[in-house]
């Protein structure tokens, strides 16, 4: 953790993190909850999703009874149940959404969604405090909309002259072009959509999320100082668990800069 510390020096706001399970967590800033795909289905339950079946098989860690007000959702597509599930669609009501523009359409007509484009900024003022989210390109199950997301805000402070930043991905496989984020950002935290999903396509399994080695190798090319692995659980459809993920992020040289969450706990980033 010395070293995490030392790679974070120069963030110049407290960050906790509560993982709920999947891709599901709270970013705690200064009394400022923003949260990502909600998610809070039981184990055991089943979605036909165009011919695939997705089974849970961890409850999530927390209910939607056990979450602290929430003020906004960053929601990277609202199409697939272990990105957004019926629990998760309530706490999108009267609240701030950032979804991709599909998302927004199908979401309407709550006032507070907004929809993101590739590298878009839009401004919210969360608890007083202004913050720019910038959408980010992502590759998914093909014909489908997604987007990660970059947030930054004044007391996150600078590094090399950049914006420090908190990048979630959203489900993606690995691209190239998401290396140009760090032209204009520098990304202090990196959570990651990982799992290694594989689907039947047309000329034999296709992977729609990273894997281990592709999440390491998108973590350097965006130069970022710590890595948060989430979507390796909770669902059969992911072929990477938290060991094999582990090990992976060993072999790639990064294991040191990784942050695990326990699903339910609050965990102090910096």
């Amino acid at each position: 953790m010395a070293l995490i510390a030392q790679l974070l020096c120069n963030f110049g706001a407290s960050l906790n993190i509560t993982h709920i399970g999947t891709a599901t967590a709270i970013l705690h800033l200064e009394g400022i909850n923003i949260i990502t795909d909600p998610v809070f289905s039981a184990a055991g339950g089943e979605w036909d999703l165009f011919g695939h079946i997705l089974k849970t098989t961890k409850s999530a860690a927390l209910g939607l009874a056990d979450l602290p007000p929430i003020d906004a959702v960053l929601l990277s597509h609202e199409d697939h149940p272990d990105n957004l599930d019926k629990p998760g669609r309530q706490l999108l009501d009267g609240r701030h959404v950032l979804t991709t523009p599909d998302g927004a359409l199908k979401l309407a007509p709550r006032p507070g969604v907004k929809a993101l484009k590739p590298w878009e900024t839009t401004s919210l003022v969360l608890g007083g405090r202004s913050f720019s989210i910038t959408g980010t390109p992502c590759e998914h199950l093909p014909g489908g909309e997604v987007t990660g997301f970059i947030v930054t805000t004044a007391a996150f402070g600078l590094t090399d002259g950049l914006p420090n930043a908190i990048y979630f991905s959203g489900d993606t496989i690995y691209l190239p072009e998401l290396a140009k984020m760090k032209e204009k950002f520098h990304i202090s935290v990196a959570l990651l959509n990982i799992g290694k999903v594989l689907v039947s396509g047309p000329e034999g399994p296709l992977q729609i999320t990273l894997s281990g080695a592709d999440a390491a190798k998108l973590f350097r090319e965006i130069e970022a100082d710590v890595l948060v692995p989430m979507h390796f659980e909770s669902w059969a459809h992911f072929t990477e668990n938290k060991e094999d993920l582990g090990k992976e992020l060993e072999r790639e040289g990064v294991s040191d800069k990784v942050i695990w969450l326990e699903p339910g706990v609050e965990t102090k980033i910096v």
